[in-house]
């Protein structure tokens, strides 16, 4: 982009339009003469059409007017568009405060000229000014109208203020640049003194110009505007994730699309389950805009709802091929969703048409993962399948939209095998893979944006991990609390006991009252301490203020004010109930707060 306010120099040139007379008409040469001059008319016009309306920036398509008129129409021109139009803010699309409100403020966006020394003066200070009343192109502005005059003393004044002298004489043309009954700025045409004055057909030509570069200038101010709403919108529903979630440590990058200016439908997300697992997510709605991005919003939050209900991923891709349809016609995406679990040390993964994963082992080869790809999302009638596999501690898997290993010039296959010949160095930190793997594969050239995604799985080892199954029976409770004495005192953590026995023992109870089934009891220690209960009631509990006169109601509030975080979550089968606690740094346990 060129920078504002940038002056430019014409060569000169005999100029064949305006302030010419025409011959008495009547012989051959003549009509040849008038014919040529038509041409060249029709011909200056169309190319400045072009110049003006090719570009989807304002500021060129005001140099692209400038530089039509210099030096076939004018021997200065200068462009002052309204302030607020350069840059653009998203929440404001640079138009008047009303609909015949004129601009407060101009900035001389563009300046060309024949290179006379004489134009200097009506360079602005820092590009920016507020219009005068007796200046030629406030009234230009204010009437809606062309306004043709020499400058005189009073107009010379308003041009340049203190210096008048170097003006006097110059023929001067004010056009005002407006566009569906709005007022954008102005453009100031001048010639040198003793040059022929504008005509009528001047200021035809410089109006028909002033209007397309009117449209071209708030059309590409419409479309930056809009281009920045949708990235503002994209990325505020795109996650800010942490880099240590559970037993996963995660890094992302998120690209936009550098070669076209709109927003696309890319999302990614990693999402706590029950049990220290993790969901991985990535997904690319197809095409690109606003509507697009809310798309994105609309699957990303419904995927984060089935996650909650702890289905497998086939179950929720099926749910939200559901939604799609039922959210109308035309809403088509990709996704891959993985789950993975660091007691078992597996990894579940369903597929809807998405580019596959690629595993990094830990002796730093970069396997391609191929679950069974469904179609994508939106379609129906096609059925999702999961794919598992083993995961050792400390592998990588790594997620992508097909924006990173596609374009023009390389297929999906060809960019999966640089993606996997860029994945050598097993132990490298994530942020410093991702930042490879952009250098590697991304280029200015491609047109799709792109979402990456890694994850560095680490497992639990079976001595951190306890899990027993529980009859509901009255006498669950006290079996529970000898359990968990015993499993705290083999994990070196006494000063936790109590605490624990207690918010268990009311998880414990509240699910014997309800379980018709065996409940299971869960400890899991990480760089925290989880407890889990789980039963096949689907009601899940809900926290709520207990009165002095109720019996019941206060286990939640026990379990809510002395915990680090707790929560419910639903399962195909009932609800798990968990509450996390910090662990002891120096062998004593203290509740938050």
């Amino acid at each position: 982009m060129e920078p504002t306010d940038q002056r430019r120099t014409a060569s000169p040139t005999t100029r064949s339009t305006g302030g010419t007379r025409a011959r008495a008409a009547g012989s051959p040469r003549d009509d040849r003469e008038q014919r040529a001059l038509l041409r060249q008319r029709l011909d200056f016009l169309n190319e400045a059409t072009m110049a003006i309306g090719g570009s989807l920036d304002p500021e060129k398509s005001a140099f692209g007017f400038a530089d039509a008129l210099v030096p076939l129409l004018a021997d200065f021109a200068a462009v002052h568009l309204h302030d607020t139009l350069l840059p653009p803010h998203p929440l404001d699309i640079g138009l008047p405060e009303s609909a015949n409100a004129l601009p407060r403020t101009l900035r001389q966006t563009a300046v060309t000229h024949d290179g006379d020394a004489r134009w200097a003066v009506l360079a602005t200070e820092d590009g920016t000014w507020t219009p005068d009343p007796a200046h030629p192109a406030h009234r230009a502005m204010a009437t809606g109208r062309p306004v043709v005059c020499d400058v005189d003393e009073t107009v010379a004044r308003a041009l340049t203020g203190d210096r008048p002298e170097t003006l006097l004489g110059c023929p001067l043309l004010a056009v005002p640049l407006s566009v569906r009954g709005r007022t954008l700025g102005a453009a100031l045409l001048m010639r040198g003194p003793g040059h022929p004055h504008f005509d009528e057909v001047d200021v035809l030509t410089a109006r028909q110009l002033a209007a397309q570069a009117s449209l071209g200038v708030d059309n590409a101010h419409l479309y930056r505007a809009q281009t920045t709403i949708g990235d503002a919108l994209q990325h505020s529903m795109l996650p800010t994730l942490p880099s240590r979630l559970s037993s996963v440590d995660i890094a992302y990058r998120y690209v936009s699309s550098s070669h076209t200016a709109q927003v696309g439908g890319d999302w990614f997300d990693a999402i706590p389950l029950p049990g220290s697992r993790v969901a991985l997510v990535v997904g690319d709605v197809m095409g690109h805009g606003l509507r697009s991005a809310a798309v994105m919003g609309q699957f990303r939050t419904a995927v984060q709802t089935l996650a909650a209900m702890d289905l497998p991923p086939d179950h929720v891709l099926r749910h939200l091929d559901d939604l799609a349809h039922q959210l109308g016609e035309g809403y088509l995406a990709t996704c891959l969703y993985a789950v993975y679990d660091p007691v078992t040390h597996r990894c579940s993964i369903a597929s809807a048409g998405h580019v596959p994963p690629v595993l990094l082992h830990s002796d730093g080869t970069a396997e391609l993962l191929r679950p069974p790809t469904g179609a994508p999302i939106g379609l129906g009638g096609v059925a999702f399948e999961s794919f598992e596999f083993t995961v050792d501690d400390g592998e990588v898997l790594v997620l992508c939209t097909d924006g990173l290993v596609e374009s023009r010039h390389r297929d999906v296959d060809s960019g999966l095998a640089a993606l996997r010949a860029n994945l050598a160095h097993p132990d490298l930190p994530l942020d410093d893979q991702c930042e490879t793997l952009l250098r590697a594969l991304h280029t200015p050239e491609q047109e799709d944006d792109v979402a990456l995604l890694l994850a560095r799985l680490r497992g639990v080892p079976s001595g951190d991990f306890a899990q027993w199954m529980l009859q509901p029976r009255p006498t669950t409770p006290a079996l529970a609390r000898r359990l968990i004495r015993t499993t705290l005192t083999e994990w070196g953590l006494p000063s936790l006991i109590d605490l624990v026995e207690l918010l268990a023992t009311e998880l414990v109870t509240n699910a014997v009252r309800y379980a018709s089934r065996p409940i299971d009891l869960r400890l899991l220690r990480t760089d925290i301490l989880l407890c889990e209960v789980t039963d096949d009631d689907q009601h899940r509990p809900v926290l709520r203020q207990a009165s002095t006169t109720d019996e019941g109601g206060r286990g939640l509030q026990l379990v809510s004010s002395l915990s680090r975080r707790w929560g419910a979550s639903a399962k195909t089968t009932g609800k798990v109930v968990w509450f996390e606690l910090d662990l002891p740094a120096d062998g004593h346990a203290f509740p938050p707060g």
